[in-house]
Parts: C-alpha cells; sequence; structure tokens
C-alpha cells in the first residue's frame, strides 16, 4: 500500500535573487489509477496502469527531465518553444536520478506568484509526459493486478498541481519524516488530460487523445482526405460533362432557331409564290426568250439584263448594278404595256383575230353550192 502525507514539509530554498530552489520528488514506479474516460475507454469505470521500473528509470526517460520546464497546473496542451513563456514558471535544473522507487528532481522556481504558491502550500507535483500504453492483462513485480503498462516515457514538464496522482510525497522538499497513513486511491484521481495523450488537431482544434486513438484519428483523417480529393475530382468531371452536354444542347438550340426562321407561314409562302411569278411574268415580258428555270432571282434579272444588252454590258459590275439596270428594264415593260394600241401595233406588228371573215365567208358559200344537189335529192324522195 502507498502513503500520503499529511504534514509540512521542507527542503526548499530562496536565493538572493529570490528564486526558489527545492528538491522534489515525481513520476514514481507501480500501479497509477485512471478513469476510462482518460485513456479512450469509456466502457472502463478505472483502469490501473502499470509503470515498470525498466520504463521510470530507463536512460532516456531520466535524461527528458532535463532542463524540462515547470508550470502552475496542467496547460491544456503541451509545453514547447511556442508557448513556453506564457506556461513555463521555472525548470527542472539538473539531471534526474533514481531515488528508491521514485525519480529525484532538482528544480528551480523563478516566477514571483508561482513561489508563492508553493510557499502558502501548494506543493504536490504531476508529471506532464508521452508514453506507449501497452494494453494487456498483467500482475506487477509486487503482486498487484494491472490493466496496462507504460513504455518509452517521455517527460514535457512538471506541474505544481492541488493533489497529484502519485499522492502527497511527489512533492516539493523531501525532508518530512512523518507521514499519515492513508492509502493511495482515497480520493478520485484528477483527470489530468496530458498524462499519457497526446495532442491532434481535428477540424483545426487541438484533441487530446491516447497513443491509439492518436493513430486511428491519422487514419480517418487521411482516408477523409482521400475521399474528398475523389469527391473533388468526381465533381470536376461531373461539371465538365454538365459543361460540354450544355453546349451541346446550345448549338441543337440555335440550329433550331435557324430553322424555324427559315420556315415560312402560309401567307408568307403565298407572298414568295406570287413574287417569284410576278418575276417571272415581268422578265419575259422584257425578254421573251429568257430561261428561268431554276435561277434564283437575282440570277433571273441577270439573264434579262445580259439578254437585253449582252454580257459586256455586265462585266466586272457589282450585283447592285445589275438589278438597277432590270429595274429600268421593268419600267420601260410597264410603262410600253400602258401605250396607246398604235403605238403596240407598230411595236408587235398585227395580230390576227378570229382567221380572216371574208376567207371565212367564201369557204361557207361554196360548200353550199357544192351540196345542193344532195338537199334536191331528198325532196324529191
Amino acid at each position: 500500500m502507498h502513503f500520503t502525507d499529511a504534514v509540512t514539509v521542507s527542503g526548499a530554498r530562496r536565493t538572493a535573487d529570490g528564486y526558489l530552489v527545492a528538491e522534489a520528488r515525481s513520476v514514481r514506479t507501480g500501479i497509477q489509477l485512471y478513469t476510462g474516460a482518460e485513456l479512450g475507454k469509456p466502457e472502463m469505470e478505472t483502469v490501473r496502469v502499470y509503470r515498470p521500473v525498466d520504463a521510470v528509470f530507463a536512460p532516456d526517460s531520466l535524461q527528458s527531465f532535463t532542463h524540462a520546464p515547470v508550470t502552475m497546473d496542467h496547460p491544456a496542451e503541451a509545453v514547447s518553444a511556442d508557448n513556453w513563456k506564457q506556461l513555463a514558471v521555472g525548470e527542472v535544473s539538473t539531471a534526474a536520478k533514481k531515488d528508491g522507487e521514485w525519480v529525484h528532481l532538482p528544480l528551480i522556481l523563478k516566477d514571483a506568484a508561482a513561489i508563492q504558491s508553493v510557499e502558502s502550500g501548494k506543493r504536490e507535483l504531476s508529471a506532464g509526459y508521452v508514453c506507449e500504453l501497452v494494453w494487456g492483462d498483467g500482475v506487477a513485480e509486487d503482486g498487484q493486478a494491472y490493466d496496462a503498462k507504460q513504455q518509452n516515457i517521455k517527460i514535457n514538464h512538471l506541474a505544481i498541481v492541488d493533489r497529484a496522482r502519485a499522492g502527497s510525497k511527489a512533492r516539493i522538499g523531501d525532508g518530512a519524516t512523518s507521514w499519515g497513513a492513508a492509502p493511495l486511491n482515497d480520493h478520485q484521481p484528477k483527470k489530468e488530460t496530458i498524462m499519457t495523450l497526446k495532442t491532434v488537431t481535428v477540424d483545426g482544434i487541438p484533441v487530446e487523445v491516447t497513443d491509439q486513438g492518436a493513430m486511428v484519428i491519422d487514419t480517418l483523417q487521411k482516408r477523409l482526405a482521400d475521399a474528398n480529393a475523389k469527391m473533388s475530382t468526381a465533381d470536376a468531371a461531373h461539371l465538365q460533362a454538365i459543361a460540354a452536354k450544355d453546349a451541346d444542347l446550345a448549338k441543337k438550340d440555335a440550329e433550331i432557331d435557324n430553322l424555324k426562321a427559315k420556315v415560312l407561314s402560309d401567307a408568307d409562302l403565298d407572298k414568295r409564290v406570287q413574287a417569284r411569278a410576278d418575276l417571272i411574268a415581268l422578265a419575259t415580258s422584257i425578254a421573251k426568250d429568257v430561261a428561268t428555270a431554276g435561277l434564283s432571282d437575282a440570277a433571273i434579272r441577270k439573264a434579262v439584263v445580259v439578254a437585253k444588252f449582252g454580257d459586256a454590258a455586265i462585266a466586272g459590275k457589282s450585283d447592285a448594278y445589275v438589278d438597277a439596270r432590270f429595274d429600268l428594264l421593268a419600267e420601260d415593260a410597264k410603262a410600253n404595256t400602258n401605250a396607246d394600241p398604235f403605238a403596240k401595233v407598230v411595236r408587235d406588228g398585227l395580230t390576227p383575230v378570229n382567221g380572216n371573215p371574208t376567207a371565212t365567208a367564201h369557204s361557207a358559200m361554196v360548200s353550199d353550192m357544192a351540196n345542193a344537189w344532195m338537199h334536191n335529192t331528198k325532196g324529191a324522195a
């Protein structure tokens, strides 16, 4: 059974500059109690964690105490060069050494408020560290059962607290010789989230978890990043496909609109047919033998001008010039149509109407005389 003290301790002294130099104990071997929630095992009410001798006094572990910062209570995050100035009130001055089941630590406090707290009675210590937590039932050297054990202990800081997990023997000052008896679990262990935990960042929020929890979170974050990357790639491809489809639809819509513009209504079609017929009639009235079949309106007008004036008349001329010459011919044709009949006879010559009346009368008389005998025969009979 372990004990906690209940007496005033000694072993601390002030320097000429007002600093507090002290001897301390921290990080003992043996069984430590944690709540299951602290170690990522919420289904377990209490977890008994074993600190083996070879882990606590390993050279690398003891060396990690050297110049480790001292803080007032455990900070919410590990102490580093980024936050040391705000968190540290002193440091472990020289190398740590084995002291029975404890680690002996010479330390110095340089912050006036921290020194005042220690001198007022706040002297228990709690180490903030990271380690590898190996799960598995076992039995310690003293015969106590445990649920997990620590390995590869690395100290981050030493915190001055009101009550230490390791008991009141983890104190500044080691001069006490009388100790009150009390079991190790005389109070519920205070949650010190930095112990045995690592800080990982999830969505910009620092979270303290065990090594196993950190590995799980890292794996999940990598999977999430991969999934997001795949989703982004799929979204980009989908958007590209939609853009291409939209472009095709826009092209087809433009083609449809163009075709609709070319489709004539019944009234428009009638107008076009009438205009075409009028043009052909006008062309043939100007140039009787001009060919119009299969020609466009512009080609008909050009053919009429060529028929009247020859190819040389329009050689090198623009379509507008040809249209103007045709319009002049059309005006002349319309004027001629409205002229007096004598001018028309002079221009076109005489046109017989219903044959020659004299010849018709003569033919009828000859026919009657030739057939007169037939009438007499019929009467005698």
